[in-house]
């Protein structure tokens, strides 16, 4: 009985594109296809007022995702100098980058200014869920806070809360 015969060099070739099939992957979805959203400079970065559970005074721009829902945002704030922000803590992590000033952060129950830790454009922090914190400005500063939304602010003092101050 006579058996066919397959070429080594077509058996081979078979034998390459069925591993380049399994092992190579596949095409990059487009990013139309994703919904990437355009990069952003910082020339186009629009800036509006923050909300009132914000001490008065700083803007506020989101540039990516929504902080008052579920999922990652980025956003930033824009603080004039001696800007402070009351001891407070969210009930979600906050990473914290500084683009520009001098942010100065501590930890505790109330804003203390003796205490805490500058930092400069470049530096970061994580601020774990549920830990209190505090903040000023010296110049004017712009951070960028990213985190899992929804995003929230918790005063320590409820007296502290600037959106309970403006009902009154």
């Amino acid at each position: 009985m006579k058996r066919p015969t397959v070429s080594l060099a077509v058996a081979s070739g078979l034998a390459v594109i069925a591993a380049a099939q399994i092992i190579l992957p596949k095409a990059a979805p487009q990013a139309a296809e994703m919904q990437m959203k355009p990069p952003v400079n910082v020339e186009d970065i629009k800036w509006g007022p923050a909300p009132p559970t914000i001490p008065p005074g700083a803007q506020l721009a989101v540039v990516a995702g929504d902080p008052s829902k579920e999922g990652l945002f980025t956003m930033r704030l824009k603080m004039p100098a001696n800007y402070k922000v009351p001891a407070h803590n969210h009930p979600t992590d906050e990473f914290v980058t500084v683009i520009s000033g001098d942010f100065r952060v501590g930890l505790g129950d109330k804003l203390d200014m003796d205490k805490g830790q500058s930092l400069k454009a470049g530096a970061f922090g994580e601020m774990p869920a549920g830990m209190n914190h505090y903040a000023w400005t010296t110049e004017e500063t712009v951070v960028q806070i990213a985190g899992p939304g929804p995003f929230a602010i918790n005063y320590v003092n409820p007296a502290d809360d600037p959106s309970k101050q403006a009902m009154k």
